[in-house]
């Protein structure tokens, strides 16, 4: 090589030094200006957690595609895609866990596991088995009285916040229930079912056909419907041979009362059966709406993908069905589409059809299920303590012997010890175990629920299955099946003749039994304006079945079947699942 070439070669080496040094700090420039848009990315969904699909995919794609274009320049473009997102996801996740467990998080202060601080993935996870009452009612004894169950997120067990958190002036709604809706990016939306709605002045209005649909004067011009179907349900049973799924026929009671009631017919399970798997349908849209609930931005994507709204679609197939013909057919009875329609004050124009279909589904599941759930419950109840059910039976017999009408309610009110079998059997197995969630509203200066001070945008809730357990609360047996307690409380039995009648397997510790009944942390239909507006019909049709069943047949639980079964059985997905119990009918008479 000659040596004019050689200063050349030199001096082309000497440059590409530097260049390369260039090159290397532009790459680690770029991929810190990555983890700076992460951090704002962070703090964007921090402060205005956006509900919108577009605004989700432009807050989280743009980074990365401007990482991208950084990085091109001084990698192949594979490896420069890899790192732009890899390092942009993997910044925001550290950001957002090291915030939540960080000490200058909100809710610092308040005690959970790690797993509950991280995320509501965690929680959303744990609903899918069905046990999560469970679940939060072993944090509150390991934790205490206020538990952090999501990383915004609080579950209180002292019964002292209820009418702070739920009485009148309380808290609005939080989005477990509009997140089920899996369509509406606007959780405020008055489209949504009105027991959704989030904003208290929009869900106030919706309410007030209820109100008057559910009113003492409605409910009763529908007791001629209970006692019909509560006259079916008897005969059926009668025609039963061998065991009974007990729990399946109150199913169908409920559901055809509830088509009675609301849209004046329409359904026949009692006489057919469930040929259209409705009772399946209602299953599998609470199961899978249950994980989306923990979750609530997730129910604008999962409302895009058809698949996954099979069960509710279908179930609200079944309520358009209904409701058109209703309309079709005009107001012939006044059934609570007769208030829900507004056709009882007719200077008001008739309601939207899409809020008759979204209530329809509200009344068909809040309805049927947990009136059925607590039918189940109870039967189960007073199966496994046979002391109960010979005094129950003895009081229906004093009332209600075989020439009288039990569907008639006219001695309900004077039937104690049925009013206390009804309320011990809520008490341990609530229709909504975790109860009604509410949240701090966003851009406040917080709250205190008692002694406990929450910042704005928290969520909150009061689980009743966990506080009606709860020995300070409830005692002796909290864990256990003794009506006697609300004889106490109301002052229709003395403590020493209620601890006779002890649960057997607590016969030994009643010599030193401390009675505590704490009617204010009692509420199985929630709490204050935004309480189960359907009570008293509820009360109503538990009464009229559980005085029919018990004057017309001897029930006996299947031999081994018992509280680790039923227990088993009983899921939470905001309302219940439960087993069918096993039971053997004779009929007395």
């Amino acid at each position: 090589m000659a040596r004019s070439q050689i200063p050349n070669l030199q001096k082309d080496s000497y440059t590409m030094a530097p260049l390369a040094i260039e090159n290397q700090l532009s790459t680690s420039q770029s991929v810190l200006a990555i983890c700076l848009f992460a951090l704002v990315i962070h703090q964007i969904f921090k402060r205005v957690e956006p509900l919108s699909i577009s605004v989700h995919l432009a807050l989280l794609c743009t980074p990365v595609l401007l990482g991208f274009q950084l990085l091109r320049g001084t990698m192949p473009v594979p490896w420069a895609a890899a790192v732009s997102f890899s390092t942009f996801v993997s910044t925001l996740l550290v950001s957002i866990g090291l915030y939540r467990l960080s000490p200058f998080h909100p809710l610092a202060r308040y005690p959970g596991p790690i797993a509950c601080k991280l995320s509501k993935f965690w929680m959303a996870c744990l609903s899918f088995g069905g046990y999560q009452h469970r679940y939060v009612k072993r944090l509150h004894e390991y934790y205490g009285d206020v538990v952090r169950i999501g990383p915004n997120e609080l579950s209180f067990r002292d019964p002292s916040v209820l009418q702070a958190m739920l009485g009148t002036g309380g808290l609005p709604r939080g989005p477990y229930l509009a997140s089920r809706a899996l369509a509406s990016t606007d959780f405020h939306n008055i489209d949504l079912p009105f027991v959704a709605i989030m904003d208290p002045v929009v869900h106030s209005e919706r309410r007030k056909p209820w109100l008057r649909a559910l009113s003492a004067t409605a409910i009763k011009a529908y007791e001629p419907m209970v006692a019909n179907r509560a006259n079916q349900l008897m005969q059926v049973l009668r025609e039963q041979r061998g065991e009974v799924p007990i729990g399946k026929f109150f199913n169908y009671f409920a559901y055809d009362f509830l088509c009675d009631m609301a849209f004046g017919g329409g359904s026949e399970l009692l006489r057919d059966g469930d040929k259209d798997n409705v009772w399946q349908l209602i299953e599998e849209s609470i199961q899978g709406c249950t994980f989306i609930s923990h979750v609530p931005y997730l129910g604008v994507y999962f409302g895009i993908l058809p698949g996954l709204r099979l069960a509710v679609d279908r179930l609200q197939a079944f309520t358009k069905r209904f409701t058109l013909k209703r309309i079709e057919r005009g107001s012939e009875i006044k059934d609570m589409f007769h208030y829900l329609n507004n056709e009882d004050q007719p200077e008001k124009p008739p309601t939207p059809l899409q809020y008759l279909l979204e209530d329809g589904i509200v009344a068909i599941i809040a309805g049927s299920d947990t009136t059925s759930g607590a039918l189940t419950g109870l039967v189960f109840c007073l199966l496994t303590n046979p002391s109960a059910l010979k005094r129950l039976q003895a009081e229906i017999d004093q009332f209600y012997p075989p020439e009288e009408d039990p569907c008639n309610p006219e001695h309900h009110r004077d039937m104690h010890y049925l009013t206390a079998v009804i309320n011990e059997t809520l008490r341990l197995y609530p229709p909504v175990p975790t109860g009604s969630q509410r949240r701090v509203p966003r851009r406040s200066q917080g709250v205190m629920l008692g002694p406990y001070p929450v910042p704005e945008g928290t969520t909150v809730t009061l689980p009743p299955y966990t506080v009606h357990r709860d020995p300070r609360n409830f005692s002796p047996f909290p864990e256990d099946f003794w009506p006697e307690r609300w004889l106490v409380a109301g002052e229709k039995s003395s403590l020493s003749d209620a601890l006779a009648n002890a649960p057997a397997d607590e016969a030994d510790h009643t010599a030193t039994a401390a009675f505590v009944h704490n009617d204010g942390a009692f509420f199985p239909f929630s709490h204050g304006p935004e309480n189960c507006v359907a009570k008293q019909l509820a009360m109503h049709e538990m009464r009229t079945v559980t005085v029919a069943l018990l004057q017309n047949f001897e029930l006996r639980l299947r031999p081994g079947w018992g509280a680790k079964e039923y227990d088993e059985g009983f899921k939470d997905y905001f309302v219940t699942t439960r087993p069918d119990v096993p039971v053997v009918l004779r009929a007395r008479y």
